[in-house]
């Protein structure tokens, strides 16, 4: 296990949660796959489809950590052909079948809709192509999986906000649920896992799907639950990613709330990061996007050199679709990030340097925490 696994892997023991991760040891597998026939050398294409950019991570993080991985993995022959769909299905449709007719080795997709893309990833399997689902479970005859444990996901949030609603809250404390998007698998395993831990110990007041993810939708939708409940009776909100919280600090900023009540996101974002160190939000769930985007592109190469040996021992787990069954996975753990341990994680990591995150006006923050 790298150090980067082990400091996950004790952070999330920490947060007194258990998970069954049977392919942990997937992630630095060492099965030896040289003695099989590869189906293709180093030359070769793979497809990456990512579906946004309103969340800064797959322009800054996943493509450029798998291109460099696939890079390394066929001696600088393989290439990869990016393409981003901005939150359009449609555009990522046309995009998918681009690929297709490009005769590309292998397609690594992260759907906009996971329904919608089924289709796509039909015909990806008539043409022969290969089809990884990366961070959302597609539907249609995909070959493998990888992302995080999604209900640990939401775990960490709900456990998060009730630690830091304290031990004297109630089933009277009213908190708003900003879900993700109703198009997004992963969203309703966040919002499953989040409602795990809080049903029974608080009032959902108020709960939202928010469409495509957008800070600006969860900010009207915010708004609407101000007007709705009342900014003062608002004790916590779950957010289900960082974009989304920082549209709910401006909505309650908007409306006159000066000491903000505790708020969750996910993905580390730089903004987030700096808001949680400011008090502006409690955590954020920290997921080490260099191990999913290093895997997933071993995951592919492994695929179209046919070494099954190597593929078999990333993907160790096995999740179900709506549309297939005993999907071969990878399910990659999770910590919850506070002011505590950004050092040890997001620092640690090398996502950000500390000159990014404690700017002037976060310096004295970062001081606090000893963060330098």
């Amino acid at each position: 296990m790298s150090p980067r696994m082990r400091r996950i892997a004790i952070s999330v023991a920490a947060t007194a949660m258990s998970v069954t991760l049977v392919g942990c040891g997937a992630l630095n597998a060492t099965g030896s796959s040289d003695d099989e026939s590869p189906a293709k050398g180093d030359d070769m294409t793979v497809g990456l489809l990512l579906p946004e950019k309103a969340n800064t991570r797959y322009e800054q993080f996943d493509y450029p950590i798998f291109k460099t991985k696939v890079e390394s993995l066929t001696n600088k022959k393989g290439k990869v052909e990016y393409a981003n769909a901005e939150a359009d299905a449609g555009k990522q449709a046309d995009q998918m079948q681009q690929m297709i007719d490009d005769k590309v080795d292998v397609i690594v997709l992260d759907a906009v809709d996971a329904h919608a893309v089924a289709d796509s990833v039909q015909k990806a399997k008539d043409a022969g192509i290969p089809v990884i689902a990366y961070d959302r479970l597609a539907e249609g005859p995909i070959d493998a999986y990888i992302s995080f444990d999604n209900e640990l996901v939401g775990e960490v949030q709900g456990r998060s906000l009730l630690e830091a609603l304290g031990a004297e809250s109630g089933i009277t404390d009213k908190i708003v649920m900003m879900n993700g998007s109703s198009t997004d698998p992963n969203a309703k395993q966040f919002k499953a896992g989040a409602l795990s831990e809080l049903k029974g110990q608080v009032t959902i007041a108020k709960s939202y799907d928010t469409k495509d993810w957008k800070p600006e939708n969860a900010q009207a939708n915010m708004a609407e639950a101000i007007d709705a409940i009342g900014a003062g009776d608002i004790k916590a909100v779950y957010s289900a990613n960082d974009g989304m919280a920082g549209g709910i600090v401006k909505a309650l900023k908007a409306a006159g709330v000066t000491e903000l009540p505790p708020i969750t996101g996910q993905d580390a974002e730089l903004a987030a990061v700096q808001r949680i160190l400011a008090g502006e939000q409690y955590m954020s769930v920290y997921k080490s996007y260099p191990d999913e985007a290093e895997n997933a592109a071993e995951m592919a190469v492994a695929k179209v050199q046919g070494k099954d040996i190597q593929f078999d021992a990333l993907t160790r787990e096995r999740v179900d679709s709506p549309t297939t069954k005993d999907i071969p996975a990878q399910l990659v753990p999770v910590v919850a990030l506070t002011k505590d341990n950004i050092e040890d994680t997001v620092v640690a990591d090398e996502i950000y340097d500390v000159s990014d995150i404690c700017t002037a006006e976060f310096a004295a923050a970062c001081e606090a925490v000893k963060l330098k």
